[in-house]
């Protein structure tokens, strides 16, 4: 059989993680990524193995697509550790996560080509045959994969949000993200929330560490948080955390304190924060930001232009040869999310250019039940503002009824080898 190519547009989470995938089942794969740095808004995140991404993980690890969860681990600076309302959590180092997956797709012989925005594509026969880049390159491809993920441009931050904050997605210096989904003319949605505002801002900022007290960054480096309460006249109720697009964290525990974690810099979970009143807050006195870099006035916004799609992540509609990972699939919140996705999609390229049957992940998996509902609860406008994560809110609910919430390793081996798919993902299709 012909070498089969797989282009991945979106270097974040999803696409990474599709890379990795679509390479180890056996096509030649060209990530292209419209900034210099792979790994998006994971450049900035940290948390992982929170709750139900546990369970997520370890699914992942049996299924043969945990690369990207073996990568956090070898880049955490801190493991097992608990924040309000979230438990055995992991944190990794935002400064090293990046290089370390970049090295790992080039030596896996994946074609990694960084400030390559796609501005343009062609089809040809219901099919997309060709994406152009900003540099004028065309890149020719079997199947291509959309992990652009849901950030707004500019404007929309401006319009939907409190402006441009100057965030890591660097809009104005790398150009702001295209949907390979819009050009090829997928039906796509944007989340609108219960006031009718569409799009949702993202969930934390980071602070230099150096910025805040001794006895603030002592606590942070030796047990990885720091929860700190917030003077009764300085706190600001729900209101900024409503506006969330990470919900787990838009609790009680997080109007009342600042809640810091130590994923190399102090990461700071609300989506912004005045920094005159930050400032008013014991240890915080010469507090600064480090990104979003107006993280005082906003955040970034997500959350538009999710694709139709299938439960194989194959996106619908007449252009038959794209699959989707990350958030455009919808309302899914995080990195361990991203790579379930991106894992799925990747995988199922390769499958969709070998001409055999795609792979639907069962219910019986929390991974699978994770994609199944999710994918089906963005064919309802009003299920499109809700957000789902395995570590927290209305998701981890959901699979925690289900019992499909475990820590528990070998239970979770079992279930997967009772699926029939042990280490499906790792195996060579073509």
């Amino acid at each position: 059989m012909s070498t089969k190519r797989i282009v991945v547009v979106g270097g974040g989470w999803g696409g990474v993680a599709a890379a990795a995938a679509a390479c180890k089942a056996g096509a030649e794969v060209t990530l292209l990524e419209r900034a210099d740095m792979l790994l998006g808004t994971g450049l900035v995140g940290g948390i992982f193995r929170n709750n139900g991404r546990f369970t997520a993980a370890e699914e992942m690890t049996a299924l043969g697509s945990g690369d990207m969860f073996d990568a956090m681990d070898q880049c955490a600076r801190h493991k097992n550790i608990e924040f309000p309302g979230h438990k055995h959590s992991s944190l990794y180092d935002v400064y090293e996560m990046e290089p370390a997956v970049k090295s790992r797709l080039l030596d896996m012989g994946i074609d990694v080509r960084l400030t390559a925005s796609v501005k343009s594509a062609e089809k040809s026969g219901g099919r997309l045959v060709s994406v152009r880049t900003s540099g004028g390159e065309t890149i020719e491809g079997d199947v291509f994969i959309d992990a652009t993920g849901t950030s707004a441009f500019p404007g929309n931050c401006i319009k939907y949000g409190n402006g441009c904050a100057m965030c890591i997605l660097r809009c104005h210096s790398f150009s702001p993200r295209v949907s390979i989904t819009t050009l090829a003319g997928v039906e796509e949605w944007d989340a609108v929330k219960a006031n009718g505002n569409a799009g949702a801002m993202s969930g934390s900022c980071k602070l230099f560490k150096e910025s805040l007290s001794k006895d603030i960054v002592d606590t942070l480096e030796r047990t990885g948080v720091a929860v700190i309460p917030i003077p009764k006249e300085l706190q600001t109720g729900s209101e900024k955390l409503s506006a969330k697009a990470c919900q787990q964290y838009a609790t009680a525990a997080f109007a009342e304190n600042i809640v810091l974690l130590d994923t190399g810099p102090a990461k700071l979970m609300t989506p912004y924060y005045p920094l005159e009143a930050l400032r008013q807050i014991t240890g915080c006195e010469r507090a600064r930001y480090e990104d979003p870099i107006a993280g005082g006035l906003g955040n970034s916004m997500r959350y538009f232009r999710f694709a139709n799609c299938s439960n194989t992540t194959q996106a619908a509609g007449e252009t038959t040869n794209i699959f989707c990972a990350g958030e455009k699939l919808g309302a899914m919140v995080g990195h361990t999310e991203a790579i379930v996705t991106g894992s799925l999609a990747g995988h199922n390229a390769v499958r969709y250019a070998a001409g055999i049957p795609l792979l639907t992940l069962p219910d019986s998996l929390a991974v699978g039940d994770f994609v199944n509902h999710v994918i089906g609860e963005m064919k309802r406008p009003e299920c499109r503002g809700t957000k789902y994560t395995f570590s927290g809110s209305v998701y981890f609910e959901r699979m925690k009824s289900l019992g499909l919430y475990t820590t528990d390793i070998g239970e979770i081996e079992e279930r997967v080898r009772a699926s029939g798919l042990s280490g499906i993902m790792g195996k060579t299709v073509i």
